[in-house]
């Protein structure tokens, strides 16, 4: 089925403020268009596994394709053994060799069920207690065990990232710079914080109706033309 061009260019600027009206609540989303943009700000959470990240500043995940994907979206979860974020992905890390990981707790200890109270450092660490037996007296005592390190990426001033749904995604060729929360290069995490949307959902509702009413107008421009071509075929023939 042909789709007039105008057409289907209307139709996807349709879907993507359709996209910035649902995500309007989703903790660290960005918009699709400037036109819906709102200050983030983060607010307190009762959730030692959730953080807000620096300002331009974005966690990194792997995408399904294999993929580094990007959101400042910190509601984490530990499921399996592993750090994954809110849309269902793995969190990357760092490691000392500079190499992107997902970050997992050690598997012993995932075995024996021994990983207790996990939580989000400021300086990235997913970090957890675990209980070790002293062999000098026979105490059990609580353990302070990191997994890893969460990584942070920021992009030069002026990269214009690509919304996919709740993430981004970098241009084709551009690297961010990534390094880890309060490396000296990045500012450390506020921890049991939660980043508001960046979405303003009067405004990006405001704008969706208009983008409809666009698209109807278009849409009826394009019928009355083809009216107008069919009657003159019809009184040719």
């Amino acid at each position: 089925m042909y789709i007039d061009p105008a057409i289907a260019a209307m139709l996807g600027r349709v879907a993507l403020r359709e996209e910035d009206a649902l995500r309007a609540y989703t903790p660290g989303a960005q918009p699709s268009f400037d036109d819906v943009g709102r200050e983030q700000r983060s607010s307190p959470v009762l959730d030692a596994l959730s953080a807000a990240p620096p300002e331009s500043s974005y966690f990194l995940e792997r995408g399904e394709d294999g993929g580094v994907r990007y959101t400042r979206n910190g509601s984490f979860t530990v499921r399996n053994g592993m750090l994954w974020n809110a849309d269902g992905h793995p969190v990357l890390g760092l490691t000392r060799g500079g190499a992107l990981r997902e970050i997992s707790v050690d598997p012993v200890d995932l075995a024996l069920n021994r990983a207790r109270d996990a939580r989000i450092e400021a300086n990235g660490a997913l970090a957890y207690e675990r209980e070790v037996i002293d062999p000098r007296n026979g105490v059990r005592e609580p353990q302070r065990v990191v997994a890893g390190r969460i990584a942070l990426a920021r992009f030069a001033a002026g990269t214009a990232l690509r919304s996919e749904g709740s993430v981004l995604s970098a241009p084709p060729g551009v690297a961010p710079h990534v390094g880890t929360p309060g490396d000296g290069n990045f500012a450390s995490l506020a921890t049991m914080r939660r980043e508001s949307s960046g979405i303003d959902i009067d405004r990006s509702v405001d704008r969706l109706r208009v983008a409809y009413r666009e698209l109807d107008a278009v849409q009826s421009l394009y019928h009355a033309r083809d009216s107008v071509a069919k009657t003159a075929t019809d009184l040719v023939k």
